[in-house]
């Protein structure tokens, strides 16, 4: 399967890592994102995101509900690169 991509006004890119998890009424996502072309060429960014359950990206901010804590947390630490760049925040 081809990596998920990504398109920004700043850059264009691939998702290189994605934790998720499935929640009540959506999925919460956290992706590494790798610039590969844009004015942030070669950068990487971190995105809190969603999709819905029939798998749609969401354009609306990630809330989580604190039961979906401990299986983000699982699929985090199965991101080695997320994982690291995450615990940068605690």
């Amino acid at each position: 399967m081809p990596p998920k991509t990504f398109n920004l006004h700043w850059g264009s890119g691939i998702v290189v890592e994605e934790a998720s998890t499935e929640g009540e009424y959506k999925r919460p996502t956290i992706q590494l994102l790798e610039f590969t072309d844009g004015e942030t060429q070669g950068n990487v960014q971190i995105r809190f995101c969603h999709y819905s359950k029939n798998g749609a990206f969401q354009r609306s901010p990630l809330i989580l509900d604190v039961s979906e804590l401990a299986d983000l947390r699982k699929a985090i630490r199965k991101c080695p690169r997320l994982h690291k760049l995450l615990s940068r925040l605690v």
